[in-house]
């Protein structure tokens, strides 16, 4: 009886001593967990489960936004999850106007905005090697999308009053050769969207100069194809594309966690 008490006591004692020094090991493990995470911030290697970045893009034929998730693979490659919406322009746009009234562009005959839905692989070329470094990335991929076409109107003076046209074989001469007084307002035109499917590649270089790794402040530039089912007609005096390609630079804010 008295072995069995002394055992009993033993083993509580140990239990004891055993999770002291496993409580004593779990806070040096997050004492050296803070220490490396604070060592990394100063270093400027960054290092993130997921990321929520907002763009404002700016292309060589338009403009966009954009909001992207990233999900980490490993420590050097990631995915990135993206949707984009903006306005494609043709080249050949040049804008008018006369006296005070709404601009217009001449020979123009669809408004054209293209909603991307797409992926990319996130491949890290060079991490920052102090706080104040650069973060060099190289991405590629693409995705879906979708041209929403709007027709293009403008303001024209006929015999009996004002009216609004556009481009059509009843209207071309009233179109091009009328008495052109005024550009569309936001709302005209938006009942007669039209839809395009297609497809877009791209890819890229981003530059990430944030001084806190946790925060995104970046810049991409790459270049982009996109090809639609159907051609695209921007402008009157000009054939229809399927096919476009861009070069665009991208400025991101964001978070990481």
């Amino acid at each position: 009886m008295r072995t069995l008490f002394f055992l009993f006591i033993a083993t509580v004692l140990s239990s004891t001593v055993f999770a002291q020094d496993n409580k004593s090991r779990t806070k040096e493990q997050k004492k050296e967990y803070v220490q490396q995470l604070a060592l990394q911030e100063e270093e400027g290697i960054i290092t993130f489960r997921k990321s929520y970045n907002f763009g404002v893009k700016l292309a060589s034929d338009g403009y966009g936004i954009s909001f992207e998730i990233g999900r980490a693979r490993t420590d050097k490659k990631s995915m990135l999850y993206q949707v984009e919406f903006g306005e494609k322009k043709s080249s050949k746009e040049i804008k008018q106007q006369f006296n005070f009234n709404q601009p217009f562009i001449y020979g123009k005959e669809n408004f054209v905005y293209p909603l991307k839905l797409g992926i990319q692989q996130q491949i890290l070329l060079g991490n920052k090697s102090n706080k104040n470094g650069v973060n060099v990335t190289a991405n590629y991929g693409g995705g879906a999308t979708l041209a929403l076409i709007r027709p293009y109107y403008i303001q024209i003076v006929l015999p009996n009053g004002l009216t609004y046209v556009k481009y059509t074989a009843l209207d071309s001469t009233n179109f091009l050769h009328g008495d052109l007084l005024a550009g569309p307002p936001i709302s005209k035109g938006w009942n007669e969207l039209k839809v395009n499917p297609g497809l877009y590649a791209k890819t890229s270089l981003r530059f990430d100069y944030g001084i806190y790794n946790d925060l995104v402040s970046a810049i991409e530039v790459g270049i982009a194809g996109e090809y639609y089912s159907k051609p695209i007609h921007q402008m009157v005096l000009n054939d229809g594309k399927s096919f476009f390609f861009s070069g665009y630079v991208t400025v991101l804010f964001g978070k990481r966690k």
